[in-house]
């Protein structure tokens, strides 16, 4: 099941080239195809602790899931 557009999803794998672990949450803006046929994309709106927008990620739709209620946020740093 895809998630709804502006809801808050949580990444279940690593992404590195976006510098982002699982465990991170995101604000789900969009879908796109991909240009190649390979596995579509999730535009996410990434945000620090404090709720301020730090950028836009595109990831595999295979990164993410909705979040659900046996879920409990945590932190990390931020890589330098």
């Amino acid at each position: 099941m895809k998630p709804e557009l502006f809801q808050e999803i949580v990444l279940i794998q690593d992404v590195e080239s976006e510098h982002l672990k699982s465990g991170d949450v995101a604000m789900l803006v969009d879908y796109i195809a991909h240009p190649h046929g390979a596995e579509d994309g999730a535009v996410l709106e990434v945000f620090n602790a404090l709720g301020e927008s730090i950028g836009v990620a595109v990831v595999p739709l295979s990164a993410i899931s909705p979040l659900t209620a046996n879920l409990l946020p945590a932190v990390r740093r931020l890589a330098a």
